[in-house]
């Protein structure tokens, strides 16, 4: 019987990004896989669910879950794989804050259910059909999981010990935590394993932002040229630097593309979005009503430019239908 430690990897609501960021270790992953044994990796090896519920509780030493939280089979997954982890590590920006995936909670889950299944201009659905958690087919009973009413983080479901943020996270981190779990020396129970600075103390153009920045007007990056050289604030393309945490490698703003937030924010900071919100409203040179609305015009969906990857853990959460008023 093999006495390496056991780890495991999970995927829950996620594109799978975070899944090739553990494959970029590269070489690096024979040396880890040296050291461990794996106890569940779905993308890459075959293990049942029956294979983890055979384990002793505290069995594996870490599990690295990474996506956001939408079914009822995930939530079930994640309370297993918590009970049989001595660590859990929410892995990626859809575990730690819910990710592209949770600003499906815009809209209620009916409108997303109708629109997917009714509306959508590809569908032909005449009859309204849509699946259901279960049905009778020949005499057997077929089932699906539930989806539920919103997009949850990992730690809105289960109990989380650490976070590695990033869409997807540089696999440096990603090595760099594992060495270090693996090592016995745990950092304190529910850090973030990733620097805590704002991107912008690590950017490459750090030098070239200005001590007094202004803005009369943002850019989209699309439609306007953008010096590779100069602070991409200075230019007026919204970064998202100010209010996003640092370890990524700047890999956005090297490939000369704003910062889009997906790290998160430092310690400290409650809501990513009203933190830029704010940081952006300090720069608008306008002070009059229209020479705002000029220049904040180009930010044509504010909630998915500040929330992009953190709508789950935001003050805003979700949009709440309430009841039309009765007439009296």
């Amino acid at each position: 019987m093999s006495t390496k430690p056991k780890v495991g990897f999970y995927w829950c609501a996620s594109c799978g990004g975070c899944e090739e960021s553990f494959v970029d270790v590269a070489e690096a992953i024979l040396d880890l896989a040296q050291l461990v044994e794996f106890a569940i990796f779905p993308v890459a090896m075959d293990f049942k669910r029956q294979d983890v519920e055979a384990l002793d509780d505290g069995e594996i030493f870490a599990t690295m879950i990474n996506g956001a939280i939408r079914t009822s089979e995930q939530e079930e997954m994640c309370h297993l794989l918590r009970r049989k982890s001595q660590v859990i590590i929410a892995y990626g920006s859809c575990a730690y804050s819910g990710g592209i995936p949770a600003l499906a909670n815009l809209v209620s889950k009916e409108a997303l259910m109708k629109y997917v299944y009714e509306d959508a201009p590809t569908v032909v659905n005449p009859d309204h059909a849509r699946p259901q958690t279960e049905t009778l087919d020949q005499g057997r009973m077929a089932t699906l999981p539930e989806i539920r009413e919103m997009v949850r983080s990992l730690d809105q479901v289960i109990e989380v010990d650490y976070s590695i943020p990033g869409c997807a996270p540089n696999p440096k981190l990603v090595l760099a935590a594992l060495q270090t779990l693996l090592s016995g020396e745990r950092p304190p129970k529910g850090a973030v394993l990733a620097p805590n600075v704002a991107l912008c103390a690590n950017c490459p153009r750090i030098d070239t932002k200005p001590r007094e920045l202004s803005v009369k007007a943002f850019k989209r990056p699309h439609l306007h040229e953008v010096d590779p050289d100069t602070c991409l604030l200075a230019q007026g393309f919204l970064c998202m630097g100010p209010a996003t945490r640092s370890g990524c490698g700047e890999a956005c703003i090297r490939g000369n593309m704003p910062c889009t937030g997906c790290y998160g924010p430092v310690d400290g900071i409650l809501d990513q979005g009203a933190k830029i919100l704010t940081s952006l409203a300090s720069l608008v040179e306008a002070h009059d009503e229209a020479g705002i609305d000029h220049a904040m015009e180009a930010i044509v969906d504010p909630v998915g430019s500040f929330y992009r990857y953190g709508m789950a853990k935001s003050l805003l959460r979700r949009k709440i239908d309430l009841p039309t008023p009765v007439a009296r």
